[in-house]
This record gives C-alpha cells, sequence and structure tokens, in this order.
C-alpha cells in the first residue's frame, strides 16, 4: 500500500488512520520552538481497508460476538452485560489491529495483516526523513510484534512499557537522539514523560477514553 502525498506548510504534518470500527492518529508536529509555543494539530483520515483472510476473520468474529452479545443481554439485561460488550470491541480492534495475539488458530492464517503492512510501508519513509516518532499502543503484544519487525528490518528503536525497570534509559537515548522510534504502551507512557525530541506522534490503536490519547500525544506537543 502506498502513502497518499499531502501538501502542507513546513512546520505542520499529521496522519490519520482508521480501519474498521477505529481512527488511528499519526500526529506529526514540529519539533522547534517546544518551550516556547505549540503548534496545531492537522490531520489526514486514511482508511485502511481489510482485505481476504483478515476481513473474513474480523466478520467471524463480529457474528460471534453479536450472537454472544444478544444471548448476554436477553439473559441479564444491557445493565449486567457491559464486560461482554467491551470484550466484543476489544475483539475487534485486535482483529483490524493485528489478529495474531488473538490465540485463534485461523488468526494464523491472515499473511499480512493491513494495519502493520501500511506501518511498515510509512516507518521507513518517516525515518528516512529524519522524524522522530513516538509509537503508542494500549496492547504490549502489539508492540511486541512491530519490535520484532523493526528488528528484522534494521530500524532502530527503544520501548517503553511496565516492564520497564530503568524508565530512564529509553527516554534519554530518544532525546539525545540515538534512535528515531520510541515504542510506548499507552498505559506506562500516557503520563510523566517530556518527549519533545519528537517530532511525530503515531497512535497505532484506540484507547477507550479519547482525553488518555491526547495526554499520551501532549508527550511531544505541549509546552516544556
Amino acid at each position: 500500500m502506498r502513502r497518499e502525498a499531502a501538501q502542507f506548510a513546513p512546520d505542520v504534518k499529521v496522519l490519520v488512520l482508521h480501519g474498521a470500527e477505529r481512527k488511528d492518529r499519526f500526529c506529526d508536529i514540529p519539533a522547534h520552538n517546544v518551550v516556547r509555543t505549540t503548534y496545531p494539530l492537522t490531520e489526514i483520515v486514511r482508511t485502511v481497508r481489510l482485505e481476504g483472510p483478515q476481513r473474513d476473520l474480523y466478520e467471524t468474529v463480529r457474528a460471534a460476538m453479536h450472537q454472544k452479545m444478544r444471548d448476554a443481554i436477553a439473559a441479564k439485561g444491557m445493565a449486567r452485560s457491559h464486560i461482554i460488550i467491551l470484550e466484543a470491541l476489544l475483539k475487534l480492534r485486535q482483529c483490524c489491529c493485528d489478529p495474531r495475539p488473538m490465540k485463534l488458530g485461523v488468526a494464523n492464517k491472515v499473511g499480512h495483516p493491513a494495519k502493520p503492512e501500511l506501518l511498515m510501508d510509512i516507518l521507513p519513509e518517516l525515518v528516512e526523513e529524519g522524524r522522530r516518532i513516538l509509537l503508542f499502543s494500549q496492547f504490549t503484544t502489539m508492540l511486541a510484534l512491530i519490535e520484532a519487525e523493526l528488528e528484522r528490518r534494521g530500524l532502530p528503536y527503544v520501548k517503553l512499557t511496565g516492564q520497564t525497570r530503568n524508565r530512564a534509559e529509553p527516554v534519554d537515548r530518544f532525546q539525545a537522539g540515538q534512535v528515531p522510534i520510541f515504542l510506548i504502551s499507552l498505559k506506562a507512557g500516557g503520563t510523566g514523560l517530556n518527549l519533545t525530541a519528537a517530532d511525530t506522534v503515531i497512535h497505532y490503536d484506540p484507547w477507550w477514553n479519547p482525553a488518555v490519547e491526547n495526554q499520551a500525544t501532549d508527550r511531544a506537543h505541549r509546552i516544556g
């Protein structure tokens, strides 16, 4: 999949991706003068279309979870079925992002999931342009898959999750310009970080509360 060209002012460029049932935002912001000011974000919406086995898997999961929700609501009512509804949304999101962590045998038969393929089309271009990228995901399993692909392609990165013992080390390496890509778990890195060296923020998958995503973006797009 090729990235569509878009022209903006030299200091502001934002990419927004969304697949079925979701929006995934690629926010590209200027890093210069961040201490004195912040800049507006612009969004480009890009549809990630599911094809072939991934589309079939999505439809299978959707139909199964739809029936499961109907059964739960019929038995317990809407107010007591929230967990089932959230489970359905989670599974559909995982299916769109990358079905491999879903622990379904058929998920391993999806050869080239659409979103990872597009991400790996875009990331090398951004690195080649000299961009400094924060990549957030709510799923540590998703970050692990992205990490493996970065390793395979020889793209340098650092990672921060809840399992990271020395949080300062990856932050310092990224801020010092030693690596262009910072993989961050949304829960672990959504607050308490000041990553003003970044000029690009990627939300690979959505969070339940959009305010959490905004807080994560503010690690780069903020005063000081």
